[in-house]
């Protein structure tokens, strides 16, 4: 072959009333498409035949009505088991979808003639019929997503190959490294020429049976049988309508289908093949899981590229060049139709250069990058995702058949304006108002279903719990989800309730329950939530590990937030979480004692974690007083009866109680209380006593020089290297805020330094990593002022502005004036206006643990 298909010359077989009409296509292929239907106006059979599952024949009506708008792909289902599943796309540029309008068009009966999915996903699960192993997945190469020309590239043609690709075959026999352009070249861009509207099918026909003769089945073990079957159903529609037939099939099954074999034969290839109630409908399907990055096997690369050459009438790389020009004008790049121009012949040029018909993709991207981007490849990315590959979703009418769950979600899909789109945006939801209240219980509650369409998202310009942000994407594989969730229920909030009550009842571990009853609290799941109530108290009352109780925590104190913004009773949660807080409190001290350096950190960071949950749990404890009280000794005096520590260190934590700040009431101060005996207990590792501290000093529990104090006796000569380092990184770093804190108090990073410089040389290698990873953690700019401050001399700063001289970069007092001129900019830059800050300031006095800029709005 030399780039083009020879002329051959016509068999009988072509003819009409000779046999029936074979139309061996490519899948997606839009030049295939324009010759079926120049075929099927040429022959007018009398039926059409189509490659796809039998189960389908009900539903090709709906491809006539008006609300069905390709791409869109058939999916069936095993009925009990809906996650075992299979599609079989068709776009606009489909032949298959061809063939579909056209028999609907002339009213010509159309069918399905491939294997029946109740084989093909039953298949998977039990030995193949000659006995050999299955493979496990009905959407494997083999299976129905794989065209009648698999595309899979296999230049190694020998007679040993396997699962050859008949296009890489064709295309290195003509000289051609690259498939896709012989294909573009010989099919894509080639006309109907003199009126021949089956010449093309006959040769492809031709020589796709002389790789067949080479190569077998190719490789293709399940195309024997499907073979079979589409003999079988050709025969029944010959002896119903004779040879006035059309088949539309992959080109690799055009061979098997001509040739004569007995019925006999094919029956015995179907006999014993496994079965399984099967359900199929309509979903849509989008070009981006048309392309073959998103691991369809009958993927194309440009599906956004073939559609444009399937439906533009006349002058195709004018009519795409526009189009790009129209994309790159929308993104603010300066394209004028001078670059539109120069863009076209440039494309013309290179095709003729390289000895094409007509420019193809390649060409025309390589002019896009030229003229209209500059020689950059990056606003060539936004073309390719845009336009070659696109972002078309596709729409099925409501006659379609679905699950009442699918129903149910349309239903409020269109109520809540909530469409969904194959482009990916970002949604703001203000949880104060109704609309978008429903919305987030709407996509929570399709969360605790595993339909993944929207993924939450850090709000901008608020920390807020009224504000919400998702990012929303629709794929087709969420269909499939949905037909999962199907089996918990008909309607989103009675399948969201019994997947929630089920997985509480599976869920292991402490801290996965407590995270269901916060999911079930943002889904608002009032008939879940008793049940997941019930569990978490369960679990909690029998879980005597102290990390498991340190990880449920969190979610669970996070959880009452909600309670005010989504008007959701907390009463019970905030009781649970009371409890649970109040079990941390005795047992975390003895659970922190000799621990090695990875428990230690990981201890660490439940800490970190419990704080947190402290300081929420703090603003509802007038509401969970009454549940709190008389639970027992004070926290303290249980810790440090089994604990171990000496009587002499904990005299001391009394003996110093006068100099904490804040009174001993209330579940903060009890919280205070155990870090003072985290902080001062020999026997716990120093990256916890460091954090205690740190933590102590962050809430004002500390008075004047208190840190400094400690610091001073951990860094003094007796404690170890290992274990003052240990304690150093505990208190400033683990990110939370270390470098700044040394900065600003000269004294703390004038201890550091002066307890490094006298750390012995053996042992400076063993804290070096320690520190290093410290240190390392600062940001740039913190980790410059320190190397200036250390240069100087720490606790320069201080005797400097005593005596009223100018330290460089430092003022001697705030400027006010000053600070508040940057206020307009700060907030322009964190995208705050003045309602957000009005709402966060309203907010923050009923949550003095929003980290808002509270200084920001005023």
């Amino acid at each position: 072959m030399n780039g083009s298909l020879p002329q051959a010359a016509r068999a009988e077989g072509a003819g009409r009333g000779s046999g029936p009409l074979l139309l061996g296509v490519r899948h997606h292929g839009p030049g295939s498409a324009r010759a079926v239907r120049a075929a099927l106006e040429a022959a007018n059979p009398r039926t059409v035949l189509i490659e796809g599952p039998p189960e389908a024949d009900a539903l090709i009506a709906l491809a006539a009505e008006e609300g069905m708008q390709p791409p869109v792909a058939l999916l069936a289902h095993v009925v009990d088991e809906p996650g075992r599943s299979a599609f079989w796309p068709l776009a606009e540029f489909s032949p298959e979808w061809v063939a579909i309008r056209w028999a609907l068009e002339h009213e010509v009966p159309a069918r399905f003639i491939d294997l029946p999915a109740t084989h093909t996903l039953a298949w998977g699960q039990e030995e193949a019929p000659d006995g050999s192993a299955a493979p496990n997945r009905p959407d494997t190469p083999d299976g129905p997503e794989t065209p009648g020309m698999p595309e899979t590239p296999d230049s190694a043609v020998s007679e040993e190959a396997i699962r050859i690709d008949p296009l890489a075959v064709l295309a290195e026999t003509a000289g051609y490294d690259d498939p896709e352009r012989w294909w573009e070249d010989v099919i894509e861009h080639r006309g109907v020429r003199g009126g021949d509207a089956f010449g093309p099918f006959e040769v492809l026909g031709e020589a796709m049976g002389a790789l067949r003769e080479v190569y077998g089945s190719g490789g293709h073990e399940r195309d024997l049988v499907r073979e079979a079957y589409m003999r079988l159903q050709v025969r029944a529609a010959q002896r119903e309508f004779g040879d006035d037939v059309a088949v539309v099939c992959g080109a690799w099954h055009v061979p098997a289908l001509r040739h004569k074999t007995a019925v006999a034969a094919d029956k015995a290839l179907l006999k014993g093949l496994p079965k399984a109630k099967v359900d199929m409908t309509w979903v849509p399907w989008t070009h981006r899981r048309l392309a073959r990055v998103s691991g369809y096997g009958a993927g194309i690369d440009s599906p956004g590229w073939y559609g444009h050459l399937f439906s533009a009438p006349d002058r195709p790389i004018e009519r795409w060049m526009t189009k790009v020009a129209g994309l790159l004008r929308d993104e603010d790049r300066l394209v004028s139709s001078a670059h539109v121009i120069e863009a076209v012949r440039l494309a013309d040029t290179l095709a003729a250069m390289r000895g094409r018909p007509l420019p193809g993709l390649t060409e025309t991207t390589d002019a896009v990058r030229a003229v209209m981007c500059e020689g950059s490849d990056v606003p060539l990315a936004l073309v390719h995702d845009r336009l070659v590959v696109g972002d078309v979703l596709g729409e099925v009418p409501e006659s379609a058949p679905a699950v009442p769950l699918q129903r149910d979600l349309a239903r409020i899909q269109r109520r809540l304006r909530l469409k969904p789109e194959a482009l990916e945006r970002e949604l703001e939801l203000d949880l104060r108002k109704e609309n978008d209240a429903e919305r987030s219980r709407l996509l929570h509650r399709l969360r605790l279903l595993g339909i993944e369409w929207g993924a939450p998202a850090e709000s901008r310009g608020s920390t807020g719990t009224f504000r919400e942000t998702w990012r929303l994407r629709w794929e087709p594989e969420l269909a499939v989800r949905v037909a999962e969730a199907g089996v918990w229920g008909t309607t989103v909030l009675a399948a969201a309730t019994a997947k929630a009550e089920a997985d509480a009842v599976a869920a292991g571990a402490l801290a996965d329950v407590t995270t269901l009853a916060e999911r079930c609290l943002l889904a608002e799941l009032p008939d879940a939530l008793p049940v997941v109530m019930r569990i978490l108290a369960d679990r909690a009352a029998l879980d005597a590990d102290v990390g498991h109780l340190a990880q449920a925590l969190p979610a669970l104190v996070r959880s009452l937030r909600y309670g005010d913004v989504r008007g959701t009773g907390t009463h019970a949660l905030a009781e649970v979480a009371a409890g649970l807080a109040e079990r941390v409190f005795v047992g975390l001290p003895p659970a922190c004692a000799a621990l090695d350096t990875d428990a230690a950190e990981e201890m660490r960071r439940h800490v970190d974690a419990v704080h947190g949950a402290v300081g929420l749990l703090g603003e509802v404890q007038t509401e969970t007083s009454s549940a709190v009280a008389g639970q027992g000794p004070p926290p303290e005096a249980d810790a440090r009866s089994g604990s171990g520590a000496d009587t002499e260190a904990e005299t001391k934590i009394d003996a110093e109680a006068d100099t904490y700040a804040g009174p001993r009431s209330g579940i903060r101060d009890r919280w205070h209380t155990v870090l003072r005996t985290l902080s001062a207990r020999d026997t716990i590792p120093g990256i916890i006593r460091g954090r205690a501290v740190r933590l102590l000093l962050d809430d004002g529990e500390l008075v004047e020089g208190e840190a400094a104090r400690l610091m001073g006796l951990v860094l003094s000569p007796g404690t170890a290297p290992g274990d003052a380092a240990a304690w150093i990184e505990g208190f400033v770093g683990g990110g939370s805020g270390g470098g700044m804190l040394l900065v600003h108090d000269e004294r703390l990073l004038g201890l550091v330094d002066a307890w490094l410089t006298g750390v012995p040389g053996d042992a400076f290698t063993d804290v070096l990593p320690l520190l290093r990873r410290t240190f390392s953690a600062y940001e740039p700019g913190v980790r410059r002022t320190l190397g200036e401050l250390v240069r100087r001399g720490p606790g320069t700063r201080e005797s400097a502005t005593a005596t009223g001289s100018a330290i460089p970069g430092f003022a001697p007092d705030l400027d006010i004036e000053r600070a508040d001129a940057v206020l307009p900019v700060l907030r322009l830059l964190l995208g705050l206006d003045e309602n957000d800050v009005a709402a966060d300031d309203a907010e923050n006095d009923n949550d003095a643990n929003d980290n808002d800029l509270m200084g920001v709005g005023r």
